[in-house]
């Protein structure tokens, strides 16, 4: 492979044990298209399909337990009926050429006692309930349930959640998994001492805050090989509502990254702010991030054509991921290739409902 071909977008490359075919991934984009029991319809075979073009597709964030479901209609790893469901998705995708990996997703605080089994309470390091908006089985939303802090002996019950749905994965045929620890969800909420006020192994110093993360990471990775796993971040995002961040970033994400740097894995993917137009990658050094991590790095913030090309040439990124233009442009990878005109999504679409704004939007051919 020649040198251009290395810092071309869309060229091939491994990353970890995966063989993608060009360097542009499909962002984990939650679409609410399950059914209550977080069983895929056959309309994600035919949306995942659609996309295949991808060099990697990162599923929509996936549960890894009846607890860890925050938002109705989301889909679920844990039961074999999730697995079946999940098996048509990989399977049409290979069809097609494509590779996916499964997000593995538990929300924390970031859920509702309507979601939970027997209404029970939500879980978190710390009983500090969560400013943002779930998406009820009712179709409505509403603020996040007052969560209760996880006790010590329970944080390895999820951790054997994490084992169960990444073996899940497995069954399903995926070529890889993401353990979800961005995003204000669950692990990240262990991460960052604004959510984690512990006094246990599991809180304090930012080795014990990173403890349960890693333990994750470590424990995935040993049912699929590190070089399967990939680990999503988000330093400098703040939730829909008034999720703070930690009092410092650059240390505790470097460190943390700098630890499943040394585990071999596949890939860190990083959310680089809330968007591009906030300019707020400027107050975090994601390239000192991605020294410290010291292997392939998905960037992922609003990424257009130019920023994507420009950001795989100087080596700043080997993958970039786009979100909501997948929504509307299945064919998104063509689309970048001859610099074509890209649809934009219709966001009353994004969650919830059928086919309309889902699997309708045309290819340009």
């Amino acid at each position: 492979m020649s040198d251009n071909q290395r810092s071309d977008l869309f060229a091939p490359l491994t990353i970890g044990a995966i063989k993608v075919a060009n360097r542009i991934a499909m962002a984990p984009l939650t679409r609410s298209r399950a059914n209550m029991d977080g069983v895929h319809t056959p309309l994600a075979v035919e949306y995942y399909r659609q996309r295949a073009s991808a060099g990697l597709i990162i599923s929509e964030a996936t549960n890894i337990s009846r607890q860890g479901r925050g938002y109705a209609f989301t889909p679920s790893i844990y039961t074999p009926e999730h697995v079946a469901a999940w098996r048509q998705v990989t399977d049409a995708v290979h069809e097609a050429g494509g590779k996916i990996v499964c997000q593995l997703w538990h929300v924390g605080r970031m859920s509702h006692v309507s979601l939970q089994e027997n209404g029970g309470a939500p879980v978190a390091p710390s009983a500090i309930q969560a400013g943002e908006v779930v998406f009820l089985e009712s179709q409505t939303l509403d603020a996040p349930s007052m969560p209760r802090a996880l006790g010590t002996e329970e944080i390895p019950l999820i951790l054997e959640d994490y084992k169960r749905a990444a073996r899940c994965a497995l069954e399903a045929g995926f070529d890889g998994v993401e353990v979800h620890s961005a995003n204000c969800y669950l692990l990240e909420q262990f991460i960052r001492d604004s959510t984690n006020l512990r006094t246990d192994q599991y809180g304090g110093s930012v080795e014990n805050r990173i403890r349960f993360p890693l333990e994750v990471v470590q424990a995935v990775s040993e049912i699929w090989g590190a070089d399967r796993v990939g680990v999503r971040l988000s330093p400098i995002t703040r939730a829909v509502g008034d999720t703070p961040l930690d009092s410092d970033p650059q240390g505790t994400y470097g460190y943390f990254a700098k630890q499943v740097g040394r585990l071999g894995l596949a890939y860190l993917h990083c959310v680089e702010g809330q968007t591009q137009s906030d300019n707020e990658a400027d107050a975090f050094d994601f390239k000192a991030l991605h020294a410290a991590y010291g292997g392939r790095y998905i960037a992922n913030n609003s990424y257009d054509r130019q920023m994507a090309l420009d950001a795989v040439a100087s080596g700043h990124a080997d993958m970039v991921a786009f979100g909501r233009p997948f929504i509307s442009n299945p064919d998104l990878v063509e689309r970048l290739k001859l610099d074509a005109r890209l649809t934009e999504p219709d966001r009353n679409t994004f969650y919830g409902g059928g086919a309309a704004g889902y699997t309708d939007y045309p290819t340009r051919t």
